[in-house]
C-alpha cells in the first residue's frame, strides 16, 4: 500500500522542482527567525536569495549535534515559543541533551510521514498495531502513535517493558503489527518461550523495528523467531523522530521521504558528496519543519543511497540499513571497527546467540585490548570444554579475518548479558582517551 502516492511516486523532475521551492523558503525562514543560522550564513557570506535550486544546498553550512547542545535549550528554534506545542528530549549521556520541538503543523507532518512508513511496511487501515516503543520524552512511542492514528490503525499503546504483559496482550488482542527495537523483539521471543508461548504462532505478520542499528543476520533471527516480516524504520529525534525512512516488503533499502527530508551522502572527512551507491555519512535537511528546522544536519550514520525506482512503485530515494556511525566507531590500534561488523560475524557462527557486548580497555602505556562477550545457546554451553574452546577459536579467527583485529573471546551462558527494553548497550569503552 502507498499512503501518499503524489509525493511517494513523484517523477524526479517534479520532485526536484518541489525541493528547490521548499529549500528557498527554508533558507529565508531560518535566516529571518533563527540568530544562530543567520550568523552561520553571514560567516560564509551566504544570503537566502543566493539559494535558487536544490543543487545550491551545498553552499549552505552543516549543522551538528554540538550546535544543538551548545545552543540548548531554545537557541536553534525558528518558531516563536508560543506556537511550539510539544517538546522532546534525547537520552544523551554527556553534556546537554538534544531538545526538539513541534508546532501543530509539525505534529501533523510527523503523523503523515509515520503513516507513510507504516503503510510502506504493509499496514492497512483497520489493522491493529502493538506499539512497544517507549512513550514520553523519547520520540519513538508517540511518533508511531501519531502515524497509526493518521492512517486509521487501532493502537495498543503498550510502551516498552512489562514483557510478560506485552506477550499476554499480543495473544489476547492479536495485533498484526509489532513496533519496538530489534533487540527487544528478540528478548520478547526468549521470554515467550520461557512462558510456554510459541512466538511463531500468532496473528502478527509485520514488525517495524528501529532506534538501533541491526544487521541482515539479526533480521533473519527475528523473522525465524516470530514468523513475521521484519522491516527497518529509520529516524532521529533531531530530524522529527521515527518516520524519516522505512523499508517496504521488498527490503531493498529504506525509502526516505525526500519531499520533506532532503538526503545527501558525504565523505565524513572532507564533507564532499560521494557517488551513488558508495558509503558515506547521511546528511539531512528538513525542508518543511517549522519549530526547529535543520539545514544539512550531520547524522553521523553511515549509509549508501540509490535513486532507482523501487519494485513497489515508489520513486523516493532509498538508503541502506545503517552500516555504522562515524561517532560510535571504535578505533582499535588505528583500525576503524563498527559494532555491527562484529555482530555480523557472530550471527554467522552456529551456536552463538544474537546477544553480545564489546569491552574496549587500555592499561597504562599498553595497546588497546578488545574483549567480546558472546552468549552461546544452552546446548553448546553444556558441551565439553574442548568444543567450547574450538568455538572460541573460530570466533576469534573470524573477527581477525574480517576486522583485522585481535580480540579476547569470552563465552557466557544464555541470558548472562543484560537485556534492554530500549537500545541495547553494545560497547563499553573503558579507555581514558
Amino acid at each position: 500500500m502507498i499512503w501518499n502516492e503524489e509525493f511517494e511516486c513523484m517523477p524526479a523532475a517534479e520532485m526536484k522542482k518541489l525541493q528547490s521551492e521548499r529549500l528557498k523558503k527554508l533558507a529565508s525562514y531560518v535566516y529571518s527567525n533563527c540568530p544562530i543560522y543567520r550568523d552561520k550564513f553571514d560567516k560564509i557570506g551566504i544570503k537566502p536569495d543566493s539559494i535558487r535550486t536544490i543543487d545550491d544546498i551545498q553552499k549552505l553550512p552543516f549543522t551538528t549535534k554540538i550546535d544543538m547542545r551548545d545552543n540548548y535549550p531554545y537557541g536553534l528554534f525558528s518558531a516563536d515559543q508560543k506556537v511550539v506545542k510539544e517538546i522532546h528530549v534525547s537520552s544523551g549521556t554527556t553534556g546537554n541533551p538534544t531538545l526538539v520541538g513541534y508546532t501543530k503543523d509539525d505534529i501533523k507532518l510527523w503523523g503523515e510521514v509515520m503513516a507513510r512508513s507504516l503503510a510502506c511496511a504493509g499496514a492497512e487501515p483497520g489493522d491493529t498495531v502493538q506499539n512497544a516503543y517507549g512513550y514520553g520524552l523519547f520520540t519513538g512511542g508517540l511518533g508511531v502513535h501519531y502515524g497509526a492514528l493518521e492512517m486509521g490503525l487501532r493502537v495498543i499503546p503498550m510502551s516498552s517493558g512489562q514483557t510478560q504483559r506485552q506477550l499476554k496482550i499480543m495473544q489476547d488482542f492479536k495485533p498484526k503489527l509489532i513496533t519496538c527495537t530489534p533487540s527487544y523483539a528478540l528478548y520478547m521471543a526468549e521470554e515467550a518461550k520461557d512462558m510456554g508461548i510459541d512466538p511463531k504462532n500468532g496473528n502478527w505478520k509485520i514488525g517495524v523495528f528501529g532506534a538501533e542499528p541491526w544487521t541482515e543476520k539479526m533480521r533473519g533471527e527475528i523473522e525465524a523467531a516470530w514468523n513475521m516480516l521484519a522491516t527497518d524504520i529509520y529516524g532521529l529525534s533531531e530530524i522529527i523522530g521515527p518516520g524519516v525512512a522505512q523499508e517496504c516488503p521488498h527490503k531493498d533499502g529504506l525509502h526516505i521521504y525526500s519531499d520533506v527530508f532532503y538526503p545527501e551522502i558525504i565523505d565524513p572527512d572532507s564533507g564532499e558528496p560521494v557517488k551513488e551507491g558508495q558509503d558515506g555519512e547521511l546528511v539531512i535537511t528538513t525542508l518543511t519543519k517549522q519549530a526547529i528546522p535543520l539545514i544539512r544536519y550531520r547524522t553521523r550514520d553511515v549509509v549508501s543511497i540509490q535513486y532507482e525506482k523501487c519494485k513497489c512503485g515508489r520513486t523516493s530515494p532509498r538508503i541502506s540499513k545503517i552500516k555504522g556511525r562515524t561517532d560510535d566507531m571504535i578505533v582499535v590500534r588505528g583500525i576503524n571497527v563498527f559494532p555491527s561488523q562484529i555482530e555480523h560475524v557472530l550471527l554467522g557462527i552456529d551456536g552463538t546467540e544474537p546477544h553480545y557486548q564489546i569491552i574496549v580497555d587500555r592499561q597504562q602505556h599498553q595497546l588497546d585490548e578488545v574483549e567480546v562477550l558472546v552468549e552461546v545457546n544452552s546446548k553448546i554451553f553444556s558441551d565439553e570444554v574442548k568444543k567450547l574452546e574450538a568455538l572460541k577459536r573460530k570466533i576469534q579467527k573470524e573477527i581477525s579475518v574480517v576486522l583485522s583485529i585481535s580480540a579476547k573471546i569470552s563465552l557466557v551462558e544464555p541470558k548472562t548479558i543484560e537485556r534492554s527494553m530500549g537500545k541495547a548497550k553494545r560497547v563499553i569503552d573503558k579507555r581514558q582517551m
